[in-house]
């Protein structure tokens, strides 16, 4: 009786486990589409850039009321709210770019930031390692980053812009591994706050990598 009652619990558990998963990249395909779209509105419209402050406010205020509402029915409108305020930022960023004629630099940027998205991912769940031991240097990573960006706000070296855009890649990309593991192993039961979170990374990393190479190719 007691081994029916593990396998038909671990059976529940495998389920709801497919279920965050198979939610997950759903959500985090129609977020990433819904931000392209706004992307592309603000670039057809020539639309400023909203500024450094407001960006912070927009992306830490819609984060903060994500994390708040992530059980409620508000969740997915906020969501989308969030990712598409994310994706009218990137559209003055692009059309500079493209109007400095660097639409290889884009190209490539996009396509860099898709192969290490998939590739992290289709590394965790082959393996199914468990990245959890990865949260310390996370949280050590997060206030180097810290640390850099304030430095960067006045300093405005180009060395360490790139510096902080390298980091800010590994920064991500271990964001990344460590959410589909815990997506894969139990421990991330909130698909919408997964969805975030791989949101943002690849947000980040298609930022960076489009800096790196943008001052490269400079």
């Amino acid at each position: 009786m007691e081994t029916r009652h593990f396998e038909t619990a671990s059976a529940h558990s495998g389920v709801a486990v497919n279920k965050v998963l198979r939610n997950t990249y759903i959500l985090l395909a129609m977020t990433l589409t819904f931000a392209a779209a706004m992307a592309g509105i603000a670039m057809t419209f020539n639309l400023p850039h909203p500024g450094l402050i407001i960006t912070l406010v927009g992306f830490y205020g819609l984060m903060f009321l994500i994390h708040k509402n992530a059980n409620s029915a508000a969740a997915i409108p906020l969501v989308f709210a969030f990712t598409g305020f994310l994706g009218y930022t990137l559209g003055p960023i692009l059309s500079a770019y493209l109007g400095a004629g660097m639409g290889d630099v884009v190209l490539t940027a996009f396509g860099g930031t898709a192969l290490v998205f998939f590739g992290l991912s289709a590394y965790v769940l082959m393996t199914g390692k468990d990245m959890s031991f990865m949260g310390g240097m996370m949280q050590a990573g997060f206030w180097v980053i810290l640390a850099m960006f304030i430095a960067n706000l006045f300093l405005n070296i180009p060395a360490l812009s790139m510096a902080l855009s390298a980091v800010f890649i590994l920064f991500s990309s271990g964001a990344i591994l460590m959410q589909t593991s815990a997506i894969i192993h139990g421990g991330e039961r909130n698909y919408v706050m997964a969805t975030v979170t791989l949101f943002v990374s690849i947000y980040n990393i298609f930022l960076s990598l489009l800096s790196l190479l943008g001052m490269s190719n400079d």
